[in-house]
């Protein structure tokens, strides 16, 4: 049985930074797509970052050059590193895993069958 479970969320300042955490059990870790999304109320459930089972990474638009993600495999474990962080960047923040050996793509929601049970990030202004 998969098992996702995130930490790290909080309320920061603009400008800030915080560490999510998104701990897996239950497969094979290291080949697999890592996904983060988050979702803020009344909106749709949008990719934050990927981390594919090749290393490589993609980034939305909104993070890029903010956001890092970043896995150990020993812990099976995926982070999100956020800085520079902004009162939009407000949402409840989701991990999520494809089995499936990637290099790209699965950037959206409806690609990912297991789910963690989110973890809220609220900037303040």
């Amino acid at each position: 049985q998969v098992q996702l479970v995130e930490s790290g969320g909080g309320l920061v300042q603009a400008g800030g930074s915080l560490r999510l955490s998104c701990a897996a059990s239950g497969l094979p870790f290291s080949s697999y797509a890592m996904g983060w999304f988050r979702q803020a109320p009344g909106k749709e459930r949008d990719v934050v970052g990927v981390i594919y089972g090749s290393g490589g990474r993609y980034y939305a638009d909104s993070v890029k050059g903010r956001f890092t993600i970043s896995r150990d495999n020993a812990k099976n474990t995926v982070y999100l590193q956020m800085n520079s962080l902004k009162p939009e960047d407000t949402a409840v923040y989701y991990c999520a895993v494809r089995s499936t050996y990637a290099t790209n793509g699965y950037v959206n929601a409806n690609d990912y069958p297991n789910w963690g049970q989110g973890t809220q990030v609220t900037v303040s202004s």
